[in-house]
This record gives C-alpha cells, structure tokens and sequence, in this order.
C-alpha cells in the first residue's frame, strides 16, 4: 500500500453514514486527506491491524494516532479549524440529545427498517421499525426544524453533518413514502444537504482498494457553503 506521511489517512465507505459524517467534516473544515475506499468483504489487513473492530471510518493520524470513531474523527476535524463556528454551535444539550438518540435508538430502528432480513429472530414488522424511527428522531427534528432552519440554530453546524447521512438513508429506502410524510421542514432540510456542493464533493467516486488523496472542498463564497446563504 502507498505510504504519503504529508496527508492522514481515512479509511472509507462511500455510502456509509459514519464515514460520510466524517468526510463532510473534514471537507467543511478544510482538512486535506487521503481516502483508502474499502470493499466490506475484503478489509485490508493495514485497517485490521489499526482497529480491530473492523469498521469504518479509521483515521490514521501523520503522527501515527489513531481515530477509531466518526465523532472523535469530526471533533479533530475541527479543532482549531473552526473559525465559523461549526463545532462549538454543536455542543448545546439539545444538539447532544439530538445525536444520542440518532446514534441510539433511530440507528436501531433504521437497521430493522432497511436490512430486515438481517434480523430473522425479530418479529417486528418493518413498517413497525419505520413508525418507531419516525417517532424517535424525525418527529422531534420536524418541530426543531419549523422553528429554525438548521439544527444548531439560524446556520448549520457539526450536528446537522452528524445525523443529515443517517436520515438520507433513512428517506431513500421507500422515497415515495417519505414524500408523502407531513415532514416538510426536514424533506426541505435534507434536500438543501443533498443538492449542496459539500455533499457533491463528499460523494466523489475513489478508486477501490486503493489510497488515493480526497478531493479538495472548495468553498463558493470563500469562507461557507451556499446551505448558508
């Protein structure tokens, strides 16, 4: 495998929302990076010896560190990187409540809703899981968002990048359903995220099994993303 030492390494999974949450921060951030894009069935044994877990994203750090969690990779990401804001918007109590149950109970459900065959010795309907993670999260988020237009507050941060992955997943497994839901500020929210120039750039195709350096995120106005207009 490739060794550059100038740039760290991010052990990927283009679709992933961990990794994708990870590549948003440090593209925002403005932090140049290398990508390896794994295949699941075949883990490199370099990614293995770092975190045994197995899972995705990895950051290995220039000076040998290692971030084995998509948070911890986004809090580095932004420190002393966050002239605008991003991080520190994200640390109110209703931000952590908002991530907690998005990486607790609404990720529980979204398995169940999407890979229900995964889970055999559960007799809950799907539709059951869809219901319980409209509740748990999308609900709380709509009356978040009618009041406000993004998480944190009038201009994005950390958390909107943190759970935005994990509810465009949530939305692409039945879209027709999902544009039939009395969501209306979230459906408007999560098409902003999609149709931004950050999550064109966080969505760039790497070459498979393979380091290659991550594309670099050029901020329109200079200074933010047009989500901040």
């Amino acid at each position: 495998m490739a060794d550059n030492s100038a740039l760290p390494l991010l052990y990927s999974y283009r679709r992933c929302p961990y990794a994708m949450r990870a590549r948003l921060a440090m593209l925002q951030a403005n932090r140049r990076f290398q990508t390896f894009e794994i295949v699941m069935r075949d883990k490199p044994a370099e990614l293995l010896a770092l975190s045994p877990k197995g899972t995705v994203p990895v950051l290995h750090l220039t000076d040998g560190g290692v971030l084995e969690e998509s948070l911890d990779i986004m809090q580095w990401a932004f420190d002393a990187r966050d002239p605008e804001g991003w991080w520190s918007r994200a640390q109110s109590d209703d931000t952590h409540a908002l991530l907690r149950t998005n990486d607790g109970e609404f990720k529980r459900q979204l398995d169940r809703y999407k890979y229900p065959d995964r889970y055999p010795q559960e007799a809950t309907p799907r539709e059951t899981a869809r219901a319980r993670a409209t509740e748990t999260l999308l609900m709380p988020l709509e009356s978040r968002l009618l009041d406000q237009r993004y998480l944190g507050g009038p201009t994005p941060c950390a958390t909107d990048l943190a759970i935005f992955p994990f509810v465009r997943q949530f939305a692409a497994v039945e879209p027709d359903w999902f544009a039939r839901q009395p969501l209306p500020a979230i459906q408007a929210w999560l098409a902003g995220w999609l149709t931004s120039r950050l999550f064109e750039v966080c969505m760039t195709k790497q070459p498979v099994q393979a380091v290659a350096v991550f594309p670099e995120y050029q901020h329109l106005d200079g200074s933010t993303d047009r989500l901040t207009d």
